[in-house]
């Protein structure tokens, strides 16, 4: 794969506040790259610093192998950034902003007509084009900003909360439009919202206090809850505590734990292996009639706490 994003060593320090402390990643094309933390962690000054906003403490950022100290320009023309809060100036139309971005971007003409026109059709603000912003909702404030950053079809995008503030239709026409450009652009989505994870993501960075944490796919994120393929089960017509200790017995099980509220058990595999069909086979070979039986996936909320609490180790 192309890289068009590479990140080595970059730090930013405001005084004895370390915001960003070594960080270090690339993004290729076609990746959508989920950047995560807690708020104040690092990922809006990161942001920053990779579109040429701020300058580093120390680090190299390239964007499409142009440094970012070196020529600012050319990073610049070859990124969209959607900035947190998605500023605009509230005076103007939807359709006077995006000209005037087309104008600054150096686009002109028939091209600049396409570029606004194509931008506001992806981006679904072609019913609020002449309202002025200040009077749109924070969801089309949001779409604005979208449209804005991939106005001049850039092969790579800097999107800091593109779903901020939308309703849950919106929020689906944001992640249409995300997938769709993922193949051939390269992609960072800063998120705090961890259902992105799998809705928008190939890739996740974890960050926290500056540093990162975590870095691979949604699944192998997943895959470090501790009830990543637990299997809870119930089972008719048995003794609670027969059932629980045929199941410790197991050589597949790491622990079994009584559901709260109900009857059944979750029972851990070891080494977070998927024992579904195994411990099927072993329950039925008894003679038992299975109530119900189902795997869990990786909780991400519990993944995420774990990683980002404040003495959490690197992973």
């Amino acid at each position: 794969m192309t890289l068009r994003i590479e990140i080595d060593d970059l730090a930013k320090h405001f005084g004895a506040i370390k915001a960003v402390d070594g960080v270090s990643f690339s993004v290729s094309k076609g990746e959508v790259l989920g950047f995560l933390g807690p708020n104040g962690a690092g990922k809006s000054t990161t942001m920053k610093m990779i579109t040429g906003f701020l300058t580093p403490t120390r680090g190299t950022v390239r964007v499409c192998g142009y440094d970012v100290l070196k020529d600012p320009i050319s990073v610049k023309a070859h990124l969209g950034y959607l900035p947190e809060g998605a500023p605009a100036y509230a005076d103007m139309t939807p359709v006077n902003f995006l000209h005037f971005i087309a104008e600054i971007r150096g686009i002109r003409g028939k091209e600049k007509k396409r570029a606004v026109e194509s931008a506001a059709e992806r981006a679904r603000i072609t019913n609020v084009m002449y309202q002025p912003i200040e009077t749109l909702s924070k969801g089309y404030k949001r779409r604005v900003g979208l449209a804005q950053s991939i106005l001049h079809n850039p092969p790579v995008l800097i999107l800091d909360e593109p779903t901020d503030g939308l309703d849950p239709n919106q929020k689906h026409e944001v992640r249409t439009l995300i997938n769709e450009m993922a193949e051939d652009k390269a992609i960072i989505i800063s998120t705090h919202i961890l259902e992105e994870v799998h809705a928008l993501c190939n890739r996740n960075v974890v960050i926290a206090n500056g540093k990162v944490r975590f870095d691979g796919t949604p699944q192998q994120l997943e895959a470090k809850s501790r009830y990543y393929n637990a299997v809870c089960v119930n089972v008719a017509n048995i003794e609670q505590q027969a059932f629980a200790s045929f199941l410790s017995s197991l050589e597949f099980v790491a622990n079994v734990e009584q559901l709260n509220g109900a009857e059944g058990f979750r029972v851990y595999p070891k080494e977070g292996r998927q024992i579904t069909a195994e411990l099927s086979e072993k329950i039925r070979g008894n003679g038992w009639d299975i109530d119900s039986l189902h795997a869990e996936s990786g909780r991400l909320d519990e993944v995420f706490r774990s990683i980002t609490m404040p003495n959490a180790e690197s992973k």
